[in-house]
């Protein structure tokens, strides 16, 4: 093989090595996080909070399973890519083979000699002292590419696993979450909720935001004043009541050329959603075509409406603090299978439900971005 081919066939491996990847890593440390989480499920046993307790280790096997799946994808989409461009250069690896076996096939004096005389035998000896670095170079960086791909696969066939772990811990968490909520007695009442005034509103009512104005009217007058809560300095810092991304910005038009002053956020299954702040309960239940509802307040000018989500949590009139879990999200959590081949190619529906969030300020609703880190 000419040196200047070999030259060029080297060039096309070089840059394809690594390490042990970055993805690699990322879902150990993942499978780590899920490891603490099903240790705080079990502390949170004995917890002298427990619905705060149960509510951290939920989140926290939630987080630790995203991380796991993204690092998972990442790690497919790594092995897919080191794999084709191994077989693009198929050809060229194998003139890289062969080059090394006649390298060392003969007898040193035999590789020395040149038809051409001691002339050729001294430009070939250049020749080899110049290439054979990169020889060696290009063969360490095939190799580490090799050992990659094998850690990759490995990390996919033990996390099967983990994954089965966590998910079973997490349902495990939400399970014994809702049965800590349901026995909660501890929390403040503002006010009790007159069914018969709600029914009515209800009934009147066409739009969430016409029931989120006549909330107000129906309102008794000897109902305390909101929780004392200065949300100014806080403003554009609130996070988002569940692990989401946006779907639909405020008053964004859907397909159906429909704009609402809401954002619409993008969820896991059975995702948990908790209190951005603390607030009062103005109402918790199935409203309209929005699913369950929860309408939380959180000072006396201020709403917080949450719709779609599947199970809610709280009663009307309620004070709950910060960060108190307000329902959870629909759906199934996907098979392993499913989780595992949705991670090779990065398709699949991985947020399939969807949580509608307004913010209304002054009985008006105002822009969540404006309240809520939505980056």
């Amino acid at each position: 093989m000419k040196p200047v081919a070999l030259l060029i066939a080297l060039a096309l491996i070089a840059g394809v090595a690594r390490a042990e990847t970055d993805t690699a890593t990322a879902a150990r440390a993942a499978a780590a996080q899920l490891e603490e989480a099903a240790i705080s499920l079990d502390a949170a046993e004995s917890a002298r909070d427990r619905v705060a307790a149960l509510t951290d280790t939920v989140q926290a096997y939630e987080a630790g399973l995203s991380a796991l799946r993204e690092g998972l994808r990442r790690a497919a989409i790594r092995e897919a890519q080191i794999s084709r461009e191994l077989q693009s250069q198929e050809q060229d690896i194998a003139r890289l083979l062969g080059v090394l076996q006649s390298m060392g096939a003969g007898p040193p004096p035999t590789m020395l000699l040149h038809p051409a005389g001691p002339t050729g035998t001294a430009r070939s000896g250049m020749i080899l002292a110049d290439i054979a670095p990169a020889l060696e170079a290009r063969t360490a960086e095939l190799r580490t590419n090799l050992e990659e791909v094998a850690i990759l696969r490995d990390l996919q066939q033990s996390a099967a696993e983990k994954l089965q772990q966590g998910m079973t811990g997490v349902q495990t968490a939400r399970t014994e979450l809702s049965k800590a909520i349901a026995d909660r007695t501890d929390l403040p009442q503002r006010f009790l909720e007159d069914p018969v005034k709600t029914a009515l509103l209800i009934a009147s009512t066409e739009t969430l935001e016409g029931f989120a104005s006549g909330l107000t009217d129906i309102q008794e007058a000897d109902v305390p004043a909101a929780v004392p809560a200065d949300l100014g300095g806080r403003k554009g810092n609130l996070t988002l009541p569940v692990e989401a991304r946006i779907l639909r910005k405020a008053n964004e038009a859907d397909a159906a050329g429909i704009r609402r002053p809401g954002i619409l956020l993008a969820t896991r299954p059975n995702a948990l959603v908790v209190s951005p702040t603390a607030a009062t309960i103005r109402y918790v239940g199935p409203l309209l075509t929005y699913g369950n509802v929860m309408i939380l307040e959180p000072q006396s000018d201020m709403m917080f409406v949450l719709a779609g989500m599947q199970t809610v949590f709280g009663a009307t009139g309620q004070v709950i603090p910060e960060g108190s879990p307000v329902g959870l999200m629909g759906g199934e959590d996907a098979e392993i299978g499913a989780i595992l081949s949705q991670s090779g190619d990065g398709t699949g529906n991985a947020r399939p439900e969807t949580l509608y969030m307004e913010v209304r300020q002054n009985n008006k609703p105002v822009d969540p971005a404006e309240w809520f880190r939505t980056e």
